[in-house]
């Protein structure tokens, strides 16, 4: 009895108390309410509320009662995962101060990018995570070892060949150091310098150092098309097709144990239109034996980052001294002059044997940019022909279109090619059907740029919004929730991703709301430097990055570090 009473003096005292003493301290730092929750996972969405705290997500579900120092209403909206680019350019761009937000990244609503890609990498590793770490990040950065980066570090200036086993014995040296300071995998470039001068073997040994460390290895491969972008058809040396090197691509995850992924898989050039069939039926069928290979794509019909096709071959062009080798494979060395270019060019014409040279690499070049028709003219001394094709220009001419491709040479810009050419080199049978393959992931090949800065290729603005309006919304390829999967939990199943990827409690709260009516890619190829529409928040661990479709300032990215590790 005298319990009761106590009891009852006790809930008579609480009662009494003024209320305003006893208000209620948030119990999140942010509720999202009422939206449509695409999980990640590949289910249809469900209506839930969503509840963020400490940087991850806290509770799913109704939470009409909970409090927050922040309520979001997302009615209308879709709630997923933040998406992740797993073959991004964005390294440079996130170590300069003007860019480090991440502004063309965040704002299509991706918070994780792979970087270091097509087997550049600086060295060491720690110092790229320093600096970053030390100024502060906008999206979440995962480092790569470059094969390319460690193959000159072992081989010098003498990479032109096969590396010998003790070459190959530093090279794994060096993968097995960038592994223990942080990397995830490693990255390769095998249809540039100095990649493209490796055997499969060289690079099979190098990902068996990454595969006790869970790592993978994600490769540009040898060849995209009928030929590699360095082969010219006067060129005898030997190379593959796109085939034999997704095949190349299978050998070294079958040989390694790795993950492996063929990157931004894709079938360029108008007589390779097609192919992608076979190379995906190939990577199916090495899925069935086990090897653990995916593929990643970006969802334009064109190639290149800055529109820079060059219709004629290099080494007509180029001053004496430099017209034999390997001069595309050099371009990025800065070891071609172009002093006398135009100069170069008519005498080089002169010859009958040296001009029929020229017009076959021409001819070679125009297929592999799609075709005359598909290669567009963008800056020229004559501002009659920007806009139009390579086609449309030679029928005004009333001439073939490699005798087009001649003259704007020698009448245009004091540039190789005469003119800022994009050839649109695939086809959307191609991208429609690798898009479709359920281990196709999404990536942008973009780099990190400030509004207005060069002429960037308008993935870098806007191909996850693109992939979204384009293919799921107005064309119907794909499903929403099958997008959405291969922009989140897919690529972090391939990257060993444990805590993103899914809306999940106890996942980082990296997390993209997007309004269905509006979201959409802005930037084109006259205009590329506009960010994406209908993305109006966009959470890094918990901190809006965008918010209500204002880019915040702050920097809650992180250099993630391997599981383990």
């Amino acid at each position: 009895m005298k319990r009761m009473i106590a009891a009852c003096l006790v809930s008579a005292l609480f009662l009494s108390l003024p209320m305003e003493g006893l208000t209620q301290q948030p119990s999140y730092d942010v509720v999202i309410k009422g939206g449509r929750i695409l999980d990640g996972t590949g289910n249809p969405w469900f209506a839930a509320d969503i509840a963020i705290k400490d940087g991850k997500i806290a509770a799913i579900g109704n939470l009409a009662a909970a409090t927050a120092a922040r309520t979001i209403d997302a009615r209308g909206l879709y709630v997923t995962p933040g998406f992740i680019d797993i073959h991004s350019h964005a390294d440079e761009g996130l170590g300069m101060s003007a860019t480090k937000t991440n502004p063309n990244f965040i704002t299509q609503g991706v918070t994780t990018v792979v970087i270091n890609q097509d087997g550049r990498s600086p060295w060491p590793l720690s110092e790229q995570k320093k600096k970053y770490e030390q100024q502060g990040i906008g999206t979440n950065a995962i480092l790569m070892v470059g094969h390319g980066t460690v193959r000159r570090m072992a081989m010098k200036n003498d990479f032109k060949r096969r590396a010998t086993s003790s070459e190959i014995e530093e090279m794994k040296r060096l993968v097995r150091q960038g592994m223990e300071e942080g990397a995830w995998g490693l990255s390769a470039g095998l249809e540039y310098v100095p990649g493209r001068w490796s055997a499969t073997d060289e690079v099979v040994e190098l990902a068996r150092v990454i595969a006790p460390y869970g790592g993978f290895y994600i490769s540009h491969e040898r060849s995209e098309g009928r030929d590699p972008m360095w082969k010219t058809a006067s060129d005898p040396t030997p190379s593959v097709d796109l085939l034999e090197a997704v095949k190349e691509t299978i050998e070294i995850g079958e040989k390694s144990g790795a993950r492996v992924v063929a990157s931004h898989l894709k079938a360029k050039g108008a007589m390779f239109w097609g192919s992608s069939h076979a190379a995906t039926r190939l990577i199916a069928e090495a899925r069935e034996r086990g090897v653990q290979i995916y593929a990643d794509q970006y969802p334009y019909t064109t190639s290149g980052s800055d529109g820079n096709t060059v219709l004629i071959p290099m080494w007509s062009l180029a001053d004496e001294g430099a017209e034999s080798g390997d001069q595309l494979g050099e371009l990025p060395a800065g070891r071609l002059s172009f002093a006398r270019m135009k100069e170069n060019f008519t005498r080089r014409l002169q010859s009958p044997e040296t001009r029929d040279k020229i017009r076959l690499d021409i001819a070679h070049e125009i297929d592999r940019r799609g075709g005359a028709r598909n290669i567009i003219v963008y800056d020229f001394t004559d501002k009659n022909y920007v806009e139009k094709s390579l086609g449309e220009i030679a029928a005004l001419r009333s001439e073939d279109p490699i005798d087009a491709a001649i003259w704007i040479q020698l009448n245009g810009l004091a540039r190789p090619g005469g003119a800022r050419m994009r050839g649109f080199s695939l086809s959307e049978i191609d991208i429609e059907h690798i898009m479709k393959q359920e281990f196709t992931a999404t990536c942008s090949d973009g780099g990190t740029v400030a509004l207005g800065a060069g002429i960037p290729h308008a993935r870098f603005y806007g191909t996850f919004p693109r992939k979204i309006r384009r293919y799921v919304f107005e064309r119907g390829i794909i499903s929403l929730p099958f997008a959405v999967r291969s922009m989140t939990s897919l690529p972090a199943q391939i990257i060993g991703l444990k805590d993103r990827g899914l809306i999940k409690e106890g996942y980082r709260a990296d997390i993209t709301l997007f309004d269905p009516e509006k979201i959409a890619d802005r930037a084109t190829f006259t205009n590329p430097h506009q960010y994406a529409d209908g993305v109006p928040f966009v959470f890094v661990s918990g901190e809006l990055v965008v918010d209500g479709g204002k880019i915040t300032g702050r920097l809650p990215g992180r250099v993630l570090s391997p599981p383990g590790r």
